[in-house]
């Protein structure tokens, strides 16, 4: 194994560029997955480049560094529809996990299961891709392409999340479904944002679901159809149609018609926690 620890962005691209190496952050998805194998590939340890860590807010857009701790985002001073991305903050893992798990790891190892990815979704959040070739940005929803895929390049590192300030209003909630409180893999999980006109119609709704594909998505149909619809009658516009692009598995947490039939629970329950937030 070779391993180096560069201290600024700018080195560690340059190494990125010499060779494909293993980018190491928090290392909560990393060692574990480790256990039973050698390590053997080059690492890349980038926790001390403070140059992709903290909270940044602009008119543009709210900026959160790929370094950033769960414990630092669920902390933070953000915007009221931030709420389902600071709730799900609190609950990827334990304490322990979440001062040191990083939002860009959460992303990069793409599990389905991902506890931050929903509540991204929701709020239109993009990512940041940096190489010695320059920068660019692609929406998470592009960006995440299959099971633990992305995007991301050999010589790539994933330096931010960017959240649309237009995207940071309304109210949003985030709600999993697991076999105990902490430190657990979700059955299902689902995030919501949605925008209330002042005569209490929906302008905008946004619904994620994560755990039941191997890619967590948004129901764009059901966005659409609530939509305009009163705000107190949000929950009865749902029906099964609008789950129909997930794809759930049966493995020992939970079959996939549990799964379903739980994700169509946790996205009305989410809308009215939203609807009933002050």
């Amino acid at each position: 194994m070779h391993y180096v620890a560069p201290t600024s962005l700018a080195e560690a691209l340059d190494l990125l560029a010499t060779g494909e190496r293993v980018a190491l952050a928090g290392g909560t998805d990393f060692f574990p997955a480790h256990v039973d194998r050698p390590l053997n590939e080059p690492v890349l340890d980038i926790t001390s480049i403070d140059d992709i860590r903290g909270i940044v807010v602009s008119d543009a857009h709210l900026r959160i560094g790929a370094l950033t701790t769960w414990s630092e985002i669920a902390a933070a001073d953000l915007p009221v529809g931030c709420r389902a991305l600071q709730q799900a903050a609190a609950e990827v893992g334990g304490r322990q996990i979440q001062n040191v798990a990083t939002i860009g790891g959460n992303l990069c190892n793409a599990s389905p299961a991902a506890d931050g990815i929903p509540p991204l979704l929701v709020t239109d959040a993009s990512v940041e891709l940096a190489s010695t070739a320059g920068t660019r940005q692609v929406p998470l929803d592009e960006f995440l392409v299959g099971y633990r895929q992305t995007l991301l390049r050999p010589d790539e590192l994933l330096t931010a999340v960017l959240i649309p300030t237009d995207s940071t209003g309304g109210r949003s909630g985030f709600l999993k479904l697991g076999s105990r409180r902490y430190l657990v893999i979700s059955i299902a999980m689902v995030a919501v944002r949605l925008e209330v006109a002042a005569d209490n119609t929906i302008e905008v709704a946004r619904v994620a679901v994560g755990a039941c594909s191997p890619v967590a998505q948004r129901l764009v149909s059901l966005e659409a159809d609530l939509a305009g619809v009163e705000a107190t009658t949000a929950g009865q516009v749902i029906a099964a149609h609008h789950f129909e692009t997930l794809a759930p598995i049966d493995d020992p947490r939970a079959p996939a018609s549990y799964r379903l039939d739980a994700a169509r629970t946790l996205v009305t329950r989410a809308l009215e926690s939203c609807l009933g937030a002050e």
